[in-house]
């Protein structure tokens, strides 16, 4: 009779905080994980088609215009972010080799109040930052880069998550402005892989991104 013997704890994924290893180890997780990131972004194109359709067949020129446009702006708000912190949260589950349900990334709407607010929050610090000549703008996108995962990851509040990704970027922003300019070439690659190249391509850079979170997080907790 075999004994019940204790398993092994997890040997915990490292990465180094960098361009070429976050793209790498996303390669290497997409790999893994293939079928479930495409069901999760076929779930986020579903899921937006609406807002595809309000602007495909709404008049422009008309009353009608108007309310359509606060529609695409609620239904962004309260119904995509939380599938998109969702999506982020198992990109990063996948990142760090654990298992997980693609139906998981509706877990997020447990949490939709704390997501609005951090979307609205960061969306008004980058808008003031691009007003103020761009490159603020630039700045600000890249520091607070990491809002969803610590709201999804650490359970923190949208003041915090970011106050938090202010602070944990610190030394990193060249970093995730590389980032930004490299998924900019990796979306053009795709588009011209006969425009299906573009979905795989979507993929690599969320988990790419999810993979440098973890990377930079990593690297905050040795500090």
């Amino acid at each position: 009779m075999e004994e019940n013997l204790p398993q092994p704890a997890a040997v915990p994924v490292r990465i180094h905080p960098g361009i070429s290893s976050a793209f790498g180890h996303a390669w290497d997780t997409l790999k893994k994980y293939f079928p479930e990131m495409i069901l999760i972004l076929g779930i986020l194109i579903l899921f937006s088609l609406p807002m595809g359709l309000v602007d495909a067949f709404a008049d422009k020129h008309s009353f009608g215009h108007l309310f359509f446009s606060l529609f695409n702006v609620a239904y962004g708000l309260i119904i995509m972010a939380p599938l998109s912190y969702g999506a982020n949260w198992l990109c990063l589950r996948a990142v760090r080799g654990e298992s997980f349900n693609v139906q998981e990334m509706f877990d997020a709407y447990r949490q939709t109040l704390q997501i609005i607010l951090a979307n609205i929050l960061v969306g008004a610090v980058v808008g003031i930052g691009f007003i103020l000549l761009i490159i603020p703008g630039i700045i600000f996108a890249c520091r607070l880069s990491q809002v969803s995962y610590l709201v999804m990851d650490k359970k923190l509040e949208a003041v915090e998550a970011v106050r938090t990704s202010w602070s944990m970027t610190a030394g990193f922003s060249w970093t995730i402005f590389g980032m930004g300019i490299v998924s900019f070439f990796v979306i053009l690659l795709g588009i011209i892989a006969l425009i299906v190249g573009v979905f795989p391509a979507i993929m690599w850079i969320s988990v790419a991104f999810a993979a440098l979170y973890h990377a930079i997080t990593q690297r905050v907790t040795q500090s």
